[in-house]
């Protein structure tokens, strides 16, 4: 049933998202330059509460890298973690070209036009970021908040090189004990995270074939870094500076990626950003600890007090 949103302003108080809603699996048809391709996604939370949560995950990773977030937040918000095109239980695309972020923020669009909504909050790990500043910065932007983990409007090459190194490598490993070891040696930058942490990000990073187990994403993602030198640092002030929503941006203390005197102007320019950062972190900040979570809802909660 369709309630004006003066209404429920009016009874705030008794339209609370209902409790009890579990994980659910969900997929889109989005349109590329080559046709069509199916976007996975699980949904957490009250599937009637308008009130929507798009968490967009890094480059290499899936939309279960938030299952904590999305838990601890599916009381106040409908949840809604995608796996980017090329990963997870996403398609793959045939041409490989065609991982860029035009093509990501366009899925984007077609995602939040399938949930029903106007108006979306987002949290972007790395790459799930830079998309979101991209359609922040867009004019009549649906993004109302918007959280930057570890990436900002300049990301620079030695990231880029590191990330260049093992990106694309679809290596086989015999036991999900050696996928671990792998995911703990690529991963040492997310810092301390528990052995079952490890060993969630590990089951939904890898997936079965006939020798043992393999990255769950398209080796082609590494193409557009075999396409050309990574040199400069790559960066999107135009965009950030038209960001006129408020923005949290968080940053590992350790990033390779958000260099701090980077991280120290976005608070002085574009949205005017309020800065968190975390010891003992890198890239990137994994968003399963208690104190990484409550930043975020505090930052997203904020507005509704």
């Amino acid at each position: 049933m369709f309630i004006p949103n003066f209404l429920r302003r009016l009874f705030k108080p008794a339209m609370r998202p209902r409790a009890g809603f579990g994980m659910r699996e969900r997929s889109v048809q989005c349109m590329g330059p080559r046709g069509l391709h199916r976007m996975a996604y699980v949904e957490w939370g009250d599937p009637d509460n308008q009130k929507v949560l798009l968490c967009v995950h890094g480059l290499t990773r899936n939309a279960r890298d938030f299952d904590a977030l999305a838990q601890a937040l599916s009381s106040d918000y409908r949840v809604v973690c995608p796996d980017v095109v090329g990963r997870g239980n996403s398609d793959w695309l045939e041409a490989k070209s065609d991982y860029t972020f035009p093509l990501y923020v366009s899925d984007m669009v077609t995602l939040i036009a399938r949930l029903g909504v106007e108006h979306v909050d987002w949290v972007g790990t790395s790459m799930g970021g830079v998309i979101g500043m991209l359609l922040a910065a867009q004019p009549h932007t649906p993004v109302r908040r918007l959280v930057l983990n570890d990436v900002g409007p300049l990301i620079t090459a030695e990231s880029l090189r590191r990330i260049g190194q093992y990106i694309g490598k679809n290596s086989v490993f015999p036991t999900l004990e050696a996928a671990e070891n792998y995911m703990r040696q690529i991963g040492a930058s997310y810092g301390p995270l528990t052995d079952e942490q490890w060993q969630h990000l590990t089951r939904y990073s890898m997936r079965p074939v006939e020798k043992g187990y393999i990255s769950n994403y398209d080796p082609g993602l590494g193409t557009p870094f075999k396409m050309m030198p990574i040199l400069l640092n790559v960066g999107v002030w135009d965009s950030y500076d038209r960001i006129r929503y408020p923005v949290l941006a968080i940053r590992g203390a350790e990033s390779d990626l958000l260099r701090r005197e980077t991280w120290l102007d976005m608070a002085k320019r574009g949205p005017r950003a309020k800065l968190v950062e975390f010891p003992g972190v890198g890239h990137a900040p994994m968003l399963m600890s208690e104190d990484q979570i409550a930043a975020i809802r505090d930052f997203l909660l904020a507005a509704d007090e």
